[in-house]
């Protein structure tokens, strides 16, 4: 047994076809089939169910496969051992953020953090906060951008901002004359335009309704933050978008009316990792390369390690 052939287990599991799985790993399918053979009669049991549609695991196929990808981790992480010995600043990091929040930060970061870090590959991978967490604690991502609060002991957080959010209301509303900042009690009795379940802004805003008396407009829930831009512009209803979301390079729409908030609810953004990563040093570097970034471009408050405003 080699890692060689783990790859190819773990791809056919993958694809659950032995075709498409040795295109993945640049294999001829005879050469795929016939390692997965020799594995199976190196272990003594059969590992797929093999039939003219479909290729399956056994049970004791799914227990290998778990145990496969957990050797193969292993594998990844002494050579990013190796790598960091050598060049601490080259390699790959894999960065989860969510998708209310990657679109709105990453114009403002990932040009400071190439500058800072040429050498560094930088893979971003957009999904839901819960997604990004399953796959932080499976070792499958080095970092996660996530909203606070998370609970969850097995990984260390590095706070980085916090960002109000604002009223975002139609042109011909109400609550669009004037541009001093509005207390969150307008939202008493309204209907709020919001994002669909999955969103950690969804849980966000709510909890901003429910203290402020407002409730979750019915029959419609929005895929992203530009499908409620979009919603209010044509004069739908209102909702709360976070400050990242409207600042530039985000363009205004003359549709749309944003009205701070006089005390202002808010979301703190921190990165997250695992404290036994081999880049445990470099990511706290990326983190405050990301606060400073953000502190010369947009106006949130940046946060300090600690969670607190610098100098505070």
């Amino acid at each position: 047994m080699n890692l060689r052939d783990l790859e190819y287990l773990v791809a056919v599991a993958d694809h659950r076809h032995f075709g498409r799985a040795a295109e993945a790993c640049f294999v001829s399918q005879p050469t795929l089939s016939t390692q997965i053979r020799k594995l199976e009669k190196e272990l003594g049991v059969e590992l797929f169910e093999r039939t003219p549609r479909q290729v399956l695991l056994t049970p004791a196929g799914e227990q290998v496969v778990v145990r496969a990808r957990d050797v193969l981790r292993g594998a990844d992480d002494i050579r990013a051992v190796a790598r960091k010995a050598a060049d601490p600043e080259s390699g790959t990091v894999r960065l989860g953020i969510f998708p209310t929040l990657g679109p709105y930060l990453l114009p403002h970061v990932v040009p400071a953090l190439h500058r800072a870090f040429p050498r560094l590959e930088l893979l971003l991978v957009e999904e839901k906060t819960e997604e990004i967490l399953a796959r932080l604690r499976a070792g499958d991502l080095d970092a996660g951008l996530l909203a606070l609060p998370v609970v969850d002991d097995r990984l260390v957080a590095e706070p980085l901002f916090r960002e109000d959010f604002l009223l975002a209301v139609p042109a011909e509303h109400q609550l669009a004359d004037g541009g001093d900042a509005v207390a969150t009690s307008v939202l008493d009795g309204a209907e709020v335009l919001l994002l669909e379940d999955g969103h950690c802004l969804r849980e966000q805003a709510l909890a901003v309704c429910h203290l402020a008396g407002a409730a979750e407009r019915t029959g419609f829930r929005a895929t992203s933050l530009e499908t409620l831009r979009q919603m209010v512009a044509a004069g739908v209803g209102i909702t709360l978008l976070p400050e990242l979301a409207v600042s530039a390079p985000v363009a205004a729409s003359p549709d749309v009316v944003l009205r701070p908030f006089l005390d202002p609810p808010s979301r703190t953004i921190a990165m997250f990792r695992r404290p036994t990563s081999v880049q445990a040093d470099l990511l706290p570097r990326l983190a405050e390369v990301i606060r400073s970034a953000l502190s010369e471009a947009v106006p949130v408050e940046v946060l300090t390690a600690g969670g607190a405003p610098p100098g505070a």
